[in-house]
């Protein structure tokens, strides 16, 4: 039998909606709740599986690692626009003033 856990539900509920919501690794969000990344990834894992049982029985290896491959860019894409439009205020002070 398994020792009880350190971790109440809430807690680790709110680890785990915040790691995809976040444009931050697993690693992160971990390092952030003071937890250890495979715990955390352990918690996502089950959650997902959980969640969406029939979506990762669909998708092949090749599919799914592709699909990871994409959301890893996608979220450094939206990090790098980011970065672009907090320079581009910072360069073009008037910009800031001036509607979008």
């Amino acid at each position: 039998m398994a020792p009880p856990s350190k971790y109440s539900p809430e807690f680790r509920e709110e680890a785990v909606q915040v790691t995809p919501r976040s444009s931050k690794t697993i690693t992160e969000v971990a390092r952030e709740f003071d937890l250890n990344y495979e715990t955390l990834r352990g918690w996502v894992k089950k959650h997902q599986i959980q969640q969406e049982p029939s979506v990762g029985a669909e998708l092949t290896v090749n599919e799914r690692a592709r699909l990871k491959e994409l959301e890893r860019m996608n979220r450094e894409l939206e990090m790098e626009n980011s970065f672009l439009k907090k320079a581009a205020a910072y360069v073009c002070p008037e910009r800031r003033r001036l509607p979008v």
